[in-house]
C-alpha cells in the first residue's frame, strides 16, 4: 500500500479495531509458544470490552498510539512508566505493539515503535525498556534493528498454568 502511515493517539472508536490486531496478534505471533488452547480462546470482542473498560479509566501516564494507513487502523502500541512489580520508575516502558498481519514489513511497526521512543524521549526518560517473549524471534530482531538490547533480565510470564519466559530489552533514550 502506497499511502503513508500516519500515528495518531488512540480514542475510544479504536477499541474494537485495536482488539482485532491485539488478538489476532497474539494468535499469530505467539503460535508454538503459549498454549494453543489459550490462543484459541481469546476473543476480539471480549478484549475490546477491557479495552475500552481500561482505555476510560487509564491515566495520562499510559498513552496509546494507532498507525491508520488508507485510512484503517493498521496497528497499535501502549507505553508508559516502567512497572518494576507494583512500583513506576522514572524509565518508559514499551507494554505492547501489534500490527495487522498482513501489514508486517511494511513499515507500520517501526512507525509506531519510533513515535513511542520520541515521545518518551521529549518526556525526559533516560530509558525505555520492553519484554518480549524469549522464543519471539521475530519480535526479538525487530527490537534489535530498532536499537534495543537484551540486558540479561529473564522472568516467566504464566500462561494457563504454563511458565512461558519472556527476557528483557532496553534502550537508552538521553544522553
Amino acid at each position: 500500500m502506497n499511502d503513508p502511515i500516519l500515528v495518531r493517539e488512540m480514542t475510544l472508536d479504536d477499541c474494537d479495531r485495536v482488539s482485532e490486531i491485539r488478538v489476532r496478534g497474539w494468535q499469530h505471533a505467539y503460535r508454538g509458544l503459549i498454549p494453543q488452547p489459550y490462543l484459541d480462546s481469546l476473543s476480539a470482542a471480549e478484549d475490546a470490552e477491557r479495552r475500552r473498560t481500561f482505555f476510560v479509566g487509564a491515566g495520562s501516564e499510559v498513552v496509546d498510539l494507532v498507525a491508520e494507513q488508507g485510512g484503517e487502523v493498521v496497528g497499535w502500541a501502549c507505553h508508559g512508566p516502567y512497572r518494576d512489580g507494583e512500583f513506576r520508575t522514572d524509565d518508559a516502558e514499551l507494554y505492547a505493539i501489534y500490527v495487522d498481519a498482513g501489514r508486517f514489513g511494511a513499515g507500520v511497526g517501526r512507525a509506531l515503535l519510533g513515535e513511542a521512543v520520541r515521545r518518551c524521549a521529549l518526556a525526559g526518560h533516560r530509558r525505555m525498556l520492553l519484554w518480549v517473549l524469549k522464543g519471539n524471534d521475530r519480535a526479538r530482531r525487530f527490537y534489535q534493528r530498532a536499537g534495543f538490547m537484551a540486558d540479561g533480565a529473564e522472568e516467566p510470564f504464566d500462561v494457563d498454568g504454563v511458565a512461558v519466559p519472556e527476557v528483557r530489552y532496553v534502550r537508552e533514550l538521553l544522553g
